[in-house]
């Protein structure tokens, strides 16, 4: 049940990229949906500690600091969820340029969040209504 769940999160999640939906929170249901601060925090210490060990995409953090990525996407995040954060950081295109990244590079984090969602569990509709946000920065993340 769960592979198949990944497959179409998976096929659902190349649906958006390849239609070019642009979903923007208009409101703070996600933020909340998603557990607020606490919650967002959460998800993206386990994201990210789940990158750092999956041997698919482990090397593209090498020179990474996690605290200061971690602290990075949970304001994007909680910005693109509704959240009253502010994102400083750089652009997804300027801070992934060097990088050479595939779509399986990019396909592997976003399984990874799926994963750290599931662990927090974010209810399937909330997991997607976040990923429909993420979806869009493929085209400034995959550089290969």
């Amino acid at each position: 049940m769960r592979s198949a769940r990944r497959l179409w999160t998976a096929s659902a999640l190349a649906l958006l990229i390849g239609v070019g939906v642009h979903a923007h929170a208009t409101d703070d249901a996600l933020y909340r949906s998603l557990g607020g601060d606490e919650g967002i925090a959460r998800i993206v210490d386990g994201m990210v500690d789940r990158a750092y060990a999956d041997p698919r995409i482990q090397k593209k953090f090498d020179g990474v600091n996690p605290k200061a990525l971690k602290e990075s996407l949970r304001n994007q995040f909680c910005v693109l969820s509704g959240g009253s954060c502010k994102y400083e950081g750089e652009t997804m295109k300027n801070s992934h340029a060097h990088l050479a990244l595939t779509k399986a590079d990019f396909n592997a984090l976003v399984e990874d969040l799926q994963f750290a969602m599931d662990d927090q569990q974010v209810p399937f509709a909330v997991q997607n209504r976040l990923l429909a946000l993420l979806a869009p920065m493929h085209r400034d993340i995959i550089t290969r």
